[in-house]
């Protein structure tokens, strides 16, 4: 298997849940975590920690799981045939955070490794993951602070990843039945591996070790922000967007529930609480409209 390290890239992986969960819990100060550990029949388990009811997050889900199979899922080797017979190992940490004031965003972040074997031939493996930003209330400041981070802690890797990793996020989070993006992106990258396995887990480190570098100033500049009933009811209005991503779209949802995942921790990214209105327009010239005219539109933020 050359220089790869399954062990490694676990190790890391634990230690970064870890480190999360005990931040977000500094920035509630009032709940703390609750920890659920699992095993799965075909192989592996995982444990996801959930905070609820706080002072600043209505629910936050960090999950790690660690899952391995002797049979990829059909819907993953229609796409890579190369992984066809082979056995595999699948690891990561993701996470989905939905704050209770609405001018706070929700957010995702995620990193992942993947390694498919069989005797007789080289391993095939990536990194992937990425973070990204979803306001109700979007602030120009935030979104800047957001897309900096992402691109200062991507320089090290080359002045192209970037660029090339926001798009990649744009594209990703996009949801064409509403012909919109989920937020105002960030990061996203999947099948990691051309600069060799040291580089290559040195960029997903960099990944899950900014995500609160990012996210915390944004939360600790809008918790205390005054609301109502009209932004509550906006922002439950919006997560509904996030539901029908995730169970229509994301990769990641999928993959766990077609290799047998635990579903609890799969949808651990649902909010708690969501709702939908038939046929909502935003009204002219009020903030809301101004998420859906401005913010919901690729661009480049740091021009």
């Amino acid at each position: 298997m050359n220089n790869v390290n399954p062990a490694e890239v676990k190790t890391f992986l634990l230690a970064l849940q870890a480190n999360i969960c005990q931040e977000l819990e500094q920035l509630d100060g009032k709940q703390t975590f609750i920890t659920d550990s699992w095993e799965r029949e075909e192989g592996g388990g995982g444990t996801s920690r959930v905070l609820t009811n706080g002072a600043v997050f209505e629910q936050a889900g960090v999950n790690f799981s660690h899952v391995m199979g002797a049979k990829m899922p059909a819907s993953a080797t229609a796409h890579r045939p190369e992984l066809a017979g082979r056995s595999f190992e699948a690891m990561g940490v993701s996470l989905v955070i939905h704050p209770n004031n609405p001018y706070v965003p929700t957010t995702h972040a995620n990193v992942r490794f993947f390694i498919a074997t069989k005797e007789g031939a080289d391993p095939v493996w990536w990194f992937g993951g990425g973070f990204d930003l979803t306001p109700y209330y979007p602030f120009k400041e935030d979104v800047i602070t957001w897309h900096q981070n992402a691109k200062d802690l991507s320089l090290a890797f080359g002045e192209d990843v970037y660029p090339k990793y926001k798009k990649w996020c744009d594209d990703y989070f996009f949801i064409p039945h509403r012909n919109e993006t989920r937020g105002v992106g960030g990061l996203f990258f999947d099948d990691l591996n051309q600069d060799g396995f040291e580089q290559s887990f040195n960029y997903m480190k960099a990944v899950g070790e900014g995500f609160l570098t990012a996210y915390g100033p944004i939360v600790q500049r809008r918790k205390d922000t005054e609301f109502g009933e009209r932004e509550r009811q906006f922002q439950l209005y919006r997560r509904g967007r996030y539901v029908e991503f995730n169970l229509v779209y994301d990769r990641g949802t999928l993959f766990g529930l077609q290799t047998g995942g635990r579903t609890e921790s799969i949808l651990m990214s649902m909010p708690p609480l969501v709702r939908w209105q038939y046929s909502y327009s935003p009204e002219a010239g009020t903030p809301e409209a101004d998420l859906y005219e401005y913010y919901l539109k690729p661009q480049d933020w740091l021009g």
